[in-house]
C-alpha cells in the first residue's frame, strides 16, 4: 500500500567517504584536501543561512580565513537564534573523570542511541573533534561549571554510563552561541562578514557552468522590515538553519523556527533523509491549555539527581506528599536496572506515554508524570542542588506556580529535535553542487535518536573544524563563472518568490494561518508523533492534504507585501510545513520498522520495545521532491566497527 505514496528510484552512496582505519579517516582526508591561497580567499564569497551554533561558528571561522561571507539570520541578532535555548551540556570524550570515557565509547554510544540508523565515519569524526570543542570555547570564557579544584566539572546524559557533558549551570547553549557570537562579531567588525539581519531565506538560485554543472549560487531572501525580495549571490551557500519541529505546532522551539530554507531548497532538488525521525523529550512542562503556543524544555540534566515516578494505583490523584514510597513506581529504575533514569531520551518518552495511557498519570488530564528531587535534596543539601539546577527550577516555578524544591515537578514528553534534514555527504555536501548544510539541518549523525548533549557537539564540530576544511576544498576550485542579477534562473527564482507572496496575499479567506497550522499540528502529534501506525499514517497523509487544499483556498494574510507583516512570514512558514508534514507521514509510512524515536506500533517486542528490521530497512531514506510523488534514494548503511544488534539499557 505504501508504493501508492512514493516510487522507489536509484540507490545513492557518499562518494565523498574516506576509507581505511576508522581513527584515521578524517586525517587521512583533510590531508588531501586542496587549499586556497589567502590571498585567493579574499576573492571569494560564501553565503551563511543561519547564525545559531553551526552558522556562527562557521560564518567567523571562514571570515577569520579570509573569505567573504554573507551571514542572514530572521532574528534582530545572531544572539536570539534558538541555540540560546539549550540547558543541559555539551559532550566531549575528554574523560576527565577518568571513567573509562574515550573517542571509541563516544562514538559507539552515538551509534547505539541512534538505533543503528547513523553513519559510522561522520559519528566517529564527531566523537573526534569534540575533544577540540571544550578547548575552542575555553579559550574563548565560556563559563563551564569546574569542581572545586578548578577543574572543568561533568555530569551525565541519558543513554551513557560515563560522565562527559561539560556545562554552564542550565545555559550551556546561551554561554556557547555568545562565544560563537563574539567570534562572528570580531568578523563582522573587520569586515570579511556582512551581517544580515532580519532577513528571510524564501528560495535557492542554482545556476548552470558552461559545462553544464549545477551549482549553488545564491538566495533570494525577504527584508523582513520592509518587505523588499532582494538577491543575492556566492560562490557557494550553506544552510545552518536549524530543525523542523515547529510543523507539530506546539514544540520546545521557538516560535520563529522553521522548515523554509531547507525546504526551498528540496523544492529545488536537495534529497531531504529521513524526515520521519523527530525527537521527543521526555522532560517537558506538559501542556496546560489550548492557549499555548509553545511548550518548556526542562533539562535532560534533572535526571542526574531527579527520580520519574508515578503512583502504583491508576486514578491516585493524592498530593503526591501524600503518597508512600511503596505505593510508587519509579518505573524506568524498574524497567532498566542499568540505566535507570538516564535511559535514552526515545525510551523515556514511550515508557511516559504507557504509564499515562494506563491511567497512572499525574496533573491536569493525567498527562504528566513526577519528577522528584527530595532524595536528591535530602543526599546533597538544598544549596548543592540549587547550584546545579537553580536556574532551571525558578523557570519552572515561574511557569507553572509550584515550588520543584518541595513539590515533585510534573513532566510529559514534546517535540525537541529532528534527526531528519537535508541529505549530505562527508564533506556536509548535499546533493547540489555548492550547497552545503550544516548542524541540525541535516540529517548527518544522529541516526534515528539523538543522545542528550550532542546536538551542541554536532553544531559546533560542523561550525569549527568540518566545514572551514571542506568548504576551502570546494572553494579550490573556483572562482566559478559570474553570476549577474539579470540572469535567467536568477529572475526566475525571483519572480517564484514575488508570485508566491502575492499569491498568499490574494486568497482573502476566512482562516487565520495559526488555526491552520495548530490543525496541522494535532494531525503531526495524534498519528506521526510518539507511535505510529500503518493506518494512522495513511489518514494522516490525507487529512493534510485536505487541509492544505483548504489553506491554499481560504487563508487570510493581512497587511501588504512591502512592509513588516507577521502574518505573511507565517503564512509562508505554514505553506512549507504542509508539504513537509505529508512527507514525514510518507517516509514513516514506508519504514515498516521501529527505530529510535520512529515507533511502529505493528513493530514491537513483546515487552513493548523498538523492533528494528535490519535486514529491510538499514539505509537512509534520501527523498527527492517532484512535486507528485516523492521518489526514495536509499543509502544502505554498512557497519564495520559497531555490531548492529537489538538496544538494551536493562
Amino acid at each position: 500500500m505504501t508504493l501508492d505514496f512514493h516510487v522507489v528510484g536509484d540507490e545513492i552512496r557518499d562518494t565523498a567517504a574516506p576509507a581505511g582505519p576508522i581513527e584515521k579517516r578524517w586525517d587521512e582526508h583533510r590531508a588531501h584536501m586542496n587549499l586556497v591561497n589567502p590571498a585567493n580567499r579574499r576573492k571569494l564569497s560564501v553565503i551563511m543561512v543561519g547564525t545559531g551554533l553551526a552558522g556562527a561558528s562557521a560564518a567567523a571561522t571562514l571570515g577569520e580565513a579570509g573569505y567573504h561571507v554573507k551571514a542572514f539570520c530572521y532574528q534582530d541578532s545572531p544572539r536570539r537564534a534558538h541555540s540560546i535555548a539549550a540547558q543541559g551540556g555539551i559532550n566531549a570524550a575528554k574523560n576527565y573523570r577518568n571513567d573509562g570515557d574515550s573517542i571509541y565509547r563516544l562514538f559507539y554510544d552515538t551509534v547505539k542511541g541512534g538505533d543503528f540508523r547513523a553513519r559510522e565515519s561522520n559519528v566517529y569524526r564527531l566523537a573526534q573533534v569534540s575533544v577540540n570543542i571544550i578547548d575552542q570555547c575555553v579559550a574563548q570564557g565560556v563559563p563551564f561549571a569546574r569542581e572545586y579544584g578548578g577543574l572543568l566539572d561533568n555530569r551525565s546524559f541519558g543513554g551513557v554510563q560515563v560522565s562527559r557533558t561539560f556545562y554552564a549551570r542550565g545555559q550551556t547553549g546561551q554561554q556557547l552561541l555568545l562565544g560563537a557570537y563574539q567570534a562572528l562579531e570580531r568578523q563582522i567588525g573587520a569586515g570579511t562578514v556582512e551581517m544580515n539581519t532580519r532577513h528571510e531565506m524564501l528560495e535557492l538560485i542554482m545556476v548552470p557552468d558552461a559545462d553544464g554543472t549545477e551549482r549553488a549560487r545564491g538566495i533570494i531572501v525577504r527584508n523582513m522590515l520592509t518587505g523588499e525580495i532582494e538577491t543575492h549571490l556566492a560562490d557557494a551557500v550553506v544552510l545552518a538553519t536549524g530543525g523542523y519541529g515547529n510543523v507539530f505546532f506546539l514544540s520546545t522551539n521557538a516560535m520563529g523556527s522553521n522548515v523554509t530554507a531547507t525546504w526551498r531548497a528540496h523544492r529545488k532538488g536537495a534529497y531531504f533523509a529521513n524526515p520521519c525521525y523527530t525527537q521527543i523529550h521526555p522532560t517537558c512542562i506538559p501542556v496546560s491549555g489550548d492557549y499555548q503556543s509553545k511548550l518548556t524544555l526542562m533539562s535532560e540534566s534533572l535526571r542526574n539527581d531527579g527520580r520519574i515516578w508515578v503512583p502504583k494505583k491508576a486514578g491516585d490523584d493524592r498530593h503526591p506528599a501524600d503518597i508512600p514510597e511503596d505505593e510508587r513506581d519509579y518505573y524506568l529504575e524498574r524497567i532498566y536496572p542499568s540505566f535507570g533514569n538516564l535511559v535514552p531520551r526515545d525510551i523515556a518518552s514511550r515508557a511516559a506515554k504507557y504509564q499515562c495511557d494506563a491511567g497512572k498519570g499525574v496533573g491536569p488530564g493525567g498527562l504528566g508524570v513526577y519528577l522528584d528531587f527530595a532524595e536528591a535534596i535530602e543526599r546533597l543539601g538544598r544549596p548543592a542542588v540549587e547550584a546545579k539546577y537553580g536556574n532551571l527550577f525558578d523557570m519552572y516555578a515561574r511557569i507553572t506556580g509550584e515550588d520543584p524544591y518541595t513539590r515533585p515537578m510534573r513532566i510529559y514528553p514534546a517535540v525537541h529535535y529532528t534527526m531528519g534534514g537535508l541529505w549530505v555527504d562527508y564533506d556536509l555536501q548535499s546533493n547540489l553542487t555548492g550547497l552545503f548544510v550544516a548542524g541540525e539541518a541535516n540529517f548527518s549523525d544522529h541516526g534515528a535518536n539523538r543522545l542528550g548533549a550532542s546536538a551542541l557537539m554536532q553544531g559546533l564540530a560542523d561550525g569549527y573544524f568540518v566545514l572551514p576544511y571542506t568548504l576551502a576544498n570546494y572553494l579550490s576550485h573556483a572562482p566559478y563563472e559570474k553570476v549577474s542579477e539579470d540572469h535567467p534562473r536568477v529572475v526566475e527564482a525571483r519572480q517564484a518568490v514575488e508570485e508566491r507572496v502575492q499569491k498568499l496575499l490574494s486568497i482573502n479567506g476566512t482562516r487565520t494561518v495559526d488555526s491552520f497550522h495548530k490543525e496541522l499540528g494535532q494531525i503531526m502529534w495524534d498519528y506521526c508523533g510518539m507511535e505510529r501506525t500503518e493506518e494512522g499514517l495513511i489518514k494522516a497523509i490525507q487529512m493534510i492534504r485536505d487541509l492544505k487544499a483548504e489553506f491554499w483556498s481560504n487563508v487570510k494574510v493581512t497587511g501588504e507585501a512591502e512592509e513588516l507583516n507577521q502574518t505573511l512570514e507565517r503564512a509562508n512558514r505554514v505553506a512549507d510545513f504542509f508539504e513537509l508534514g505529508e512527507l514525514m507521514c510518507i517516509d514513516a509510512l514506508h519504514r515498516r520498522e521501529s527505530c529510535g524515536g520512529h515507533f511502529r506500533a505493528e513493530s514491537q517486542t513483546e515487552d513493548g520495545e523498538a523492533l528494528r528490521h535490519d535486514d529491510e530497512f538499514a539505509y537512509v531514506a534520501a527523498w527527492e521532491h517532484t512535486g507528485n510523488q516523492p521518489i526514495l534514494h536509499k543509502e544502505p548503511l554498512e557497519y564495520e566497527y559497531v555490531e548492529m544488534k537489538a538496544r538494551s539499557y536493562k
